[in-house]
């Protein structure tokens, strides 16, 4: 329907998406958000509409792809996409019809009476410099196995993403293989098992290059293994720009976010450093290129995967400083929202609604006196499936036509 009434006019889009953003009473029975001081947030947010979104469905916990997908406009239950593609394309490598991506933790394991036994599932949160070091290594030990070619990326701190290209394209479902990360220190990894005839032929390429990977970890203090999760293959998606008449780029810092928005074809902005003040001078930079602009933020979800709430109180506070230099860009339609919540109390991703601001000319206002969870709910946009969140962007910034006569 949307295709029928989109209308192309000179509005912009801004998008920030704090990860992780909603969070449950940790302190006074309040939450992260409602902890913060911030001035230039609660301003806002008595000018601007506010509600909640439901990332995939009442009750469910969303990972990070899904979540996305949904603000992106796209149904997460229709594109279901493993964290492998979006952190591959993510660090810039090329995924083919023939391959597999994964996502990878270093980890640090042991072996305990001849089991292998997981210490710490991300090896210390590793210098981003180390892991680069030894993804290195393992790229110039291990080239191949069985036939298939591997290739390594590192990523930030302990991530790096795998490729395995076979010599032919993969029949549908290649990529149904269990996830090896236990989610849980003190045991074992778990086997990679093919969950059908095409997936156990990749599964057993998998077993064969732990066993790789384990020999040329082993003399490492702290990455010394790795997990796999997110098995995933090239996936057939419309284009962001096809689907809603939106040029689109992405200021990111972390590869699966930048691969997320490079899968639904938004384009990806390099730029120096990695904090929220060098991504806005990013965004500044390119301010007159695009119609819609996805600006993403990391160690909001960091902190609460942690169950670090101070931590996640004062990244909060930090982008409530920067705050006014967005709105000094004067963007058609500003939105502030997460991609699902990360209670600290929780120590991880949540089915529980998400806050969201949206700031337009066309907003009622004036509901609720701060953006928090409480006082989202008192919004005009009420509690809402987040893949309708594009709808009201398009709708704020004039460019769906009249539906009917």
């Amino acid at each position: 329907m949307l295709k029928d009434l989109l209308i192309k006019n000179s509005t912009k889009i801004l998008m920030v998406v704090l990860d992780g953003l909603g969070g449950l009473p940790v302190k006074d029975t309040k939450t992260e958000l409602e902890l913060a001081n911030t001035p230039n947030l609660d301003s806002l947010a008595k000018r601007s509409a506010l509600g909640m979104h439901i990332p995939v469905d009442y009750g469910i916990t969303p990972g990070s792809g899904p979540g996305h997908l949904g603000i992106f406009g796209y149904n997460p239950l229709e594109y279901q996409i493993g964290r492998g593609i979006l952190e591959a394309l993510g660090l810039g490598l090329e995924v083919r019809d023939t391959d597999i991506a994964i996502r990878g933790n270093y980890a640090t394991v042991e072996r305990v009476n001849g089991r292998l036994i997981v210490k710490d599932r991300r090896a210390g949160r590793i210098p981003t410099e180390e892991n680069r070091r030894i993804t290195k290594k393992l790229s110039e030990a291990i080239r191949e196995v069985d036939g298939v070619r591997v290739f390594f990326a590192p990523g930030m701190e302990h991530r790096v993403a795998l490729l395995l290209r076979f010599p032919e394209a993969l029949p549908e479902g290649s990529d149904r293989i269990r996830d090896t990360d236990p989610q849980k220190e003190g045991l074992e990894p778990i086997e990679p098992k093919g969950l059908n005839e095409a997936s156990e032929k990749v599964a057993h390429v998998l077993r064969k290059l732990l066993e790789k990977i384990e020999e040329v970890l082993a003399d490492e203090p702290k990455a010394n293994y790795m997990l796999l999760r997110g098995f995933s293959q090239k996936p057939k998606m419309e284009s962001f720009e096809e689907r809603f008449g939106l040029k689109a780029c992405a200021i990111a810092v972390y590869p699966m976010y930048r691969g997320l928005a490079s899968l639904v074809g938004m384009e990806l902005i390099d730029f120096e450093g990695q904090s929220i003040q060098d991504q806005i001078m990013a965004l500044k930079d390119v301010w007159q290129d695009y119609d819609f602009f996805f600006l993403h933020i990391k160690k909001t979800d960091s902190y609460g995967e942690d169950g670090n709430y101070e931590g996640k109180i004062r990244v909060i506070e930090e982008f409530d400083k920067h705050l006014p230099e967005l709105l000094e860009l004067k963007p058609d339609v500003f939105v502030i929202t997460g991609d699902h919540s990360t209670p600290s109390m929780l120590r991880g991703h949540s089915w529980h609604p998400v806050p969201v601001l949206l700031h337009s000319p066309y907003v009622l206002g004036g509901t609720s006196e701060r953006f928090t969870e409480r006082e989202c709910l008192k919004g005009e946009l009420g509690i809402f499936p987040a893949e309708k969140l594009i709808n009201l962007m398009l709708a704020h910034s004039l460019r769906l036509a009249k539906f009917g006569a």
